[in-house]
């Protein structure tokens, strides 16, 4: 095993058996299930930086993998949609936490009539090795854990959540990245990898490997700040801002004129006929603003249509757009 993921287990370990709730941080409130109690020592051990609970992305007979169960609480939030034994998978590979997560789940129990622990089935694994079939899984969840791996093994994890997803499957993801690249001494400390910190890429690397991995389709939900190294405490020229975002990827094929990402931007016709159709497969109507893929709203840019007026990102899009 490589010496950052032996500190990164050895991190988690010790959160397993302390609860340190400022490990990351979680920077919104929660969605209100009705009918689901979380136990205190969850949200004490919610060891992730946003949401990866978003309601579109549930459906009656899925079968859901999350990946790095901290205290159990989103894969507790999955299983208030699954409902069945063995209807979310959680894959850590740190024991502790498996233990710890196992003994919240009996303790959700006892406050949700609904809920029953074997919905939650814990597994020992890596997200470098998903213990799992090709296509066995339908959505595929990770909060705070990939920023934590080298490049290399990012792709590596990637490739592992695309091979377990069925076509058509998405990954939803919680992840910090960073505002500039992370200087060489803060990204060989393993402690400040381990805690989320350090392992941060930019957003367009982060995407990149994502595309890499075969991922044709990102739809960017959430961006906001995270954290913010210091200069004086973390030996830098200037502070640097880390932010958080969540969205989702979708197992389709990467088009061959590149992948669909959305990042909240819309186009809008603003001329005298109807619609303003671009012969490309997008028809836009007259004054309302249709979202579009990063892609798609470069390609209209383009044209220099003076009836067409391009939005720019807003980092959120929940769906509905030109794909």
């Amino acid at each position: 095993m490589k010496s950052y993921l032996k500190t990164t287990e050895q991190v988690y370990e010790q959160a397993a058996l302390t609860p340190q709730p400022a490990l990351c941080c979680v920077q919104q409130a929660r969605p209100h299930l009705p009918g689901l109690v979380i136990p205190p020592v969850m949200e004490a051990m919610n060891y992730g930086c946003g949401s990866t609970v978003h309601l579109q992305d549930f459906a009656e007979g899925q079968r859901m993998l999350y990946i790095g169960v901290g205290g159990g609480l989103e894969a507790l939030q999955f299983a208030y949609f699954a409902r069945h034994p063995g209807g979310v998978v959680a894959v850590d590979p740190v024991a502790a936490m498996r233990e710890q997560a196992r003994r919240n789940l009996q303790t959700a129990a006892a406050l949700n009539d609904w809920f029953e622990p074997d919905f939650v089935e814990l597994v020992d694994g890596s997200a470098l090795a998903l213990p799992l079939p090709d296509g066995a899984i339908d959505l595929v969840a990770q909060n705070c854990l990939f920023n934590i791996f080298e490049p290399d093994d990012l792709l590596t994890a990637l490739q592992e959540v695309r091979r377990v997803l069925v076509p058509g499957g998405r990954l939803v993801l919680s992840d910090p990245i960073a505002s500039r690249p992370i200087p060489p001494h803060l990204q060989a400390d393993e402690r400040l990898r381990a805690m989320c910190l350090s392992g941060c890429l930019p957003l367009e690397q982060y995407l990149g490997c994502i595309v890499e991995a075969g991922f044709g389709q990102i739809d960017i939900r959430a961006r906001r700040p995270y954290r913010v190294l210091d200069s004086a405490r973390y030996g830098l020229d200037a502070n640097l801002l880390l932010e958080s975002i969540e969205l989702a990827a979708y197992n389709v094929p990467v088009p061959a004129d590149g992948p669909c990402i959305f990042t909240g931007r819309t186009a809008i016709y603003t001329g005298q006929e109807e619609h303003f159709d671009d012969r490309a497969g997008h028809i836009l109507p007259v004054g309302l603003p249709a979202a579009v893929c990063d892609k798609t709203a470069d390609k209209l840019a383009r044209l220099h249509h003076s009836d067409l007026v391009i939005t720019a990102p807003t980092y959120h899009y929940q769906g509905g757009g030109c794909c």
